[in-house]
C-alpha cells in the first residue's frame, strides 16, 4: 500500500494574533507545495525520512515509541504520527513516510507553514495506511498544538488542509488533548464539533511574499505577546482586527484596491502596537510597496519571516518584486493553491529516500 500526497503552505492575510483570543484569521494557501510519500510496512517499525535524515520508532496502540528524543526537524511530523497511532488504538503495521523540504532562502526557512504542512501530510498519510475514519484536519490541529507546547491557533494547519483563501476561527482542542492521553482519542475526534473554516470566493488582487531575512520562532513570539497584553487589550485588538479583516476581505473580493490598501495599513499598525514585531526589514518592504502603488503587511508572528504583498494586478506586482529583488530582498509572486490532495505520481527524490 502506497500513496503520494502534497499540501500547500500558508500566508496570513489578517488576524495573526486576534485568532488566538477568539477572533477570525484570513489565510491563503500558497505554493510551492510540499510532497510526501507513505508506504505500509510488513513489520511494526515507523520510519520518518526528511532531508535531514531518518528517524525511527515502533508502532504501538499507545502511539509511536520513538528511538530517543525527537529532533526538532522531525517534531511536527512525529507528533502527528504518534497521535494517529493513538487514535487507531490497536496493533497495526508500521509505515515509511518521506516528506520533502519546505521552501528556504540561503538555508533559512521562509516562514510559510512548514510545520503545518508536516502535521497535515503526516496525519493524512497515517490515516490512509491505518484505514482510519477520523478527521485528519482535527488530528493535524492537535498534533501542531502539542508540538508547539500548547501555543498557536492552527490557522496555518487549516489553510494547508483546506486550500484556497479561508476564514478561520480557532478550534477548541482541550477535550482532544485530554482524550489523547486517556485512550479515547478516536471517539473524541468523532464526537467533537466541526472545524470552523469558510472558503472565500476568488480574489481580485495579486498576492506576493517578501522575506524579511530571518526566521522567527512562532512559539517564542506568541508567548512574548501573550505575556504582555491584558485581557481588556486583547478584546479591543480582536474587535479591531476582525473589523479590518472583514474590510480587507470585502475589498479583495470586489477588487477595491484602495480599500485593500487602507485595511492592510490598519492591520499592520495593530501588529506593530503589540511589541517589537515590526523590524527595519519589514518597514523597508512596506515603504517600497507603497511607493510602487501596492501594499504590504507583516504575515505571521512578526519579528522576522516576511510580509504579504498586495497589488492591484500582476504587472504592478511584477514591478514591485523586481524592485525588491534589486535591493537584495527575496520576493516572489504567489498563486492561491488547493489544499491537501493525493498525487498521481510520487516525487522521485522521496522514492529514493525510502529505498
Amino acid at each position: 500500500m502506497e500513496r503520494a500526497l502534497s499540501a500547500p503552505g500558508k500566508l496570513f492575510l489578517s488576524g495573526e494574533y486576534a485568532v488566538l483570543w477568539g477572533g477570525v484569521a484570513r489565510v491563503a494557501a500558497v505554493g510551492p507545495r510540499t510532497n510526501a510519500l507513505v508506504r505500509r510496512r510488513a513489520d511494526r517499525e515507523v520510519h520518518l525520512a526528511l532531508e535531514e535524515g531518518r528517524f525511527k520508532g515502533q508502532a504501538t496502540p499507545l502511539g509511536v515509541n520513538w528511538e530517543g528524543e525527537v529532533p526538532r526537524p522531525f517534531l511536527f511530523a512525529a507528533r502527528a504520527l504518534d497521535l494517529s497511532f493513538r487514535a487507531h488504538g490497536r496493533e497495526s503495521p508500521g509505515l515509511d513516510l518521506a516528506i520533502s523540504p519546505t521552501p528556504s532562502f540561503g538555508g533559512t526557512k521562509l516562514g510559510v507553514g512548514g510545520s503545518a504542512r508536516a502535521a497535515v501530510l503526516s496525519a493524512e498519510a497515517a490515516r490512509y495506511v491505518l484505514e482510519g475514519r477520523w478527521d485528519a484536519l482535527k488530528l493535524s490541529l492537535l498534533a501542531h498544538l502539542v508540538a508547539q507546547g500548547g501555543l498557536g491557533s492552527g490557522a496555518d494547519v487549516a489553510a494547508s488542509f483546506a486550500g484556497g483563501v479561508i476564514r478561520y476561527r480557532r478550534f477548541p482542542l482541550a477535550e482532544l488533548t485530554t482524550a489523547s492521553v486517556s485512550g479515547q482519542l478516536e471517539a473524541a475526534l468523532t464526537a467533537s464539533p466541526p472545524v470552523e473554516v469558510w472558503r472565500l470566493p476568488g480574489l481580485k488582487v495579486s498576492l506576493g511574499y517578501a522575506f524579511a531575512g530571518e526566521s522567527a520562532p512562532t512559539e517564542r513570539m506568541v508567548a512574548m505577546v501573550e505575556r504582555g497584553i491584558e485581557p481588556a487589550a486583547r478584546a479591543e485588538l480582536v474587535s479591531k482586527s476582525d473589523e479590518q479583516g472583514r474590510l480587507l476581505e470585502e475589498a479583495m473580493v470586489r477588487g477595491d484596491f484602495e480599500g485593500v490598501r487602507a485595511a492592510a495599513g490598519e492591520l499592520e499598525r495593530l501588529i506593530a502596537a503589540l511589541g517589537p514585531l515590526e523590524t527595519e526589514a519589514h518597514r523597508r518592504v512596506i515603504a517600497l510597496s507603497e511607493s510602487y502603488g501596492c501594499a504590504a503587511k507583516i504575515s505571521g508572528a512578526g519579528a522576522g519571516d516576511g510580509c504579504v504583498l498586495f497589488a492591484p494586478g500582476p504587472q504592478a506586482l511584477r514591478f514591485l518584486i523586481d524592485a525588491l529583488t534589486e535591493r537584495g530582498i527575496y520576493a516572489v509572486p504567489l498563486d492561491v493553491e488547493p489544499g491537501l490532495r493525493g498525487e498521481p505520481r510520487a516525487d522521485e527524490r522521496l522514492v529514493g529516500w525510502l529505498r
